[in-house]
């Protein structure tokens, strides 16, 4: 006869065994903050289907699903920021699977919510950035890559300086 303790204990392996880490402790949904620099910039949301999602103005905050509702169904989006005399900026947001999903299941020994619940639930994922700030350069400045705002300066390649301002550069040594 089996105790009562054995019984307690291979139920809770069982329920272990059968968990599903990222559904029970994941959300379907992800608030993603978006601002910019200049605020008041125009912002479209389109998803992998190119359906738009939201139409909106910076700064805001935008809870967006993080699964299709297929299996293995992880979204992603393209958040277009735009504002008249700056340059657009196009920023992806893609879905992968988060940490409950990834070492949740293996230390509980979820193997059905590895393979069915939670590829189903689109808990397992987390979309990334999960914050967007844009700095948006007028469509007449230098198109170069220093982003400072403190007056500082950055050190680049050559080859990740433009074409159009090679030709300007002028040697300090």
């Amino acid at each position: 006869m089996i105790s009562s303790s054995l019984r307690t204990l291979s139920a809770i392996a069982l329920a272990l065994s059968l968990s599903a880490c990222a559904t029970i402790m994941g959300q379907p949904t992800q608030l993603v903050p978006i601002a910019s620099t200049p605020s008041d910039a125009s912002i479209s949301i389109t998803d992998e289907a190119g359906l738009e999602v939201f139409r909106g103005r910076t700064p805001t905050s935008v809870t967006l699903p993080k699964s299709t509702g297929r299996y293995w169904g992880g979204k992603s989006f393209k958040v277009v920021i735009t504002k008249d005399g700056y340059q657009a900026q196009t920023i992806p947001v893609t879905a992968a699977p988060n940490g409950w999903y990834l070492a949740g299941n293996f230390l509980f020994g979820g193997v059905i919510g590895w393979f069915i619940v939670d590829p189903l639930s689109g808990n397992m994922y987390t979309l990334s950035p999960d914050a967007i700030s844009a700095q948006m350069s007028t469509s007449t400045a230098q198109n170069h890559n220093n982003r400072a705002t403190d007056g500082s300066i950055s050190i680049v390649l050559l080859q990740d300086v433009p074409a159009a301002l090679r030709d300007k550069m002028v040697r300090v040594n």
